[in-house]
C-alpha cells in the first residue's frame, strides 16, 4: 500500500445555497476500496471496539439516484463505520455530559469514479478539549489500518 497523508482539509458543504466549511481529517491511500474497508474494520475491532453500524452510503446513493432524478455516480464505494469506546467515551463525558452528542464516533471510507484506486479515510473534526481524546483514538485506528509510520 502506498500512503499519502492530508490533515484537516476544508470540506465545503452546500446548505441552502450558502457554503459552509467544516474541518475534517482525511488520509488518502492508493489501494482497492475493499482492502481499505477491510483494514479499517479490522483496526477498529483490533482496538477492542464493537462496530455498532456500517452505513453503506455509496450503495444507497447509487441505488436511489434515479428515484431522485439524478444520473451522476458520486462514489464507487462509500461506507461509514460507527462505534464507541467505553473508556474514551467515559473520560470525555465525565468532563461534560453534553458531549454524548458526538457518540457514536464514525470513520468514513470512500472512493470516487474520478479517482479510482485512491481511497479516502477520515473523520469529522471535534471540538477542542476533551474530544481530543476521541480524535487521538480515531487517528490511531486509521494509522493502524493504513500502516502509517509514526
Amino acid at each position: 500500500m502506498r500512503k499519502f497523508w492530508t490533515t484537516c482539509l476544508m470540506a465545503a458543504l452546500s446548505m441552502g445555497g450558502a457554503a459552509q466549511a467544516q474541518d475534517i481529517h482525511v488520509w488518502e491511500i492508493e489501494d482497492s476500496f475493499e482492502n481499505v474497508t477491510f483494514a479499517v474494520e479490522n483496526a477498529i475491532i483490533g482496538q477492542g471496539l464493537v462496530i455498532d453500524h456500517t452505513s453503506h452510503v455509496g450503495d444507497m446513493l447509487e441505488r436511489t439516484k434515479a428515484d431522485v432524478g439524478a444520473s451522476k455516480t458520486i462514489f464507487t464505494g462509500a461506507q461509514i463505520f460507527s462505534f464507541c469506546s467505553a473508556s474514551v467515551s467515559r473520560a470525555v463525558m465525565e468532563t461534560d455530559p453534553a458531549l454524548v452528542q458526538f457518540c457514536p464516533y464514525g470513520i468514513f471510507v470512500y472512493e470516487t469514479p474520478g479517482r479510482p484506486g485512491t481511497v479516502a479515510v477520515g473523520f469529522r473534526d471535534y471540538p477542542e478539549g476533551p474530544m481530543d481524546q476521541v480524535e487521538d483514538l480515531l487517528s490511531r485506528i486509521i494509522a493502524e489500518a493504513l500502516m502509517l509510520e509514526d
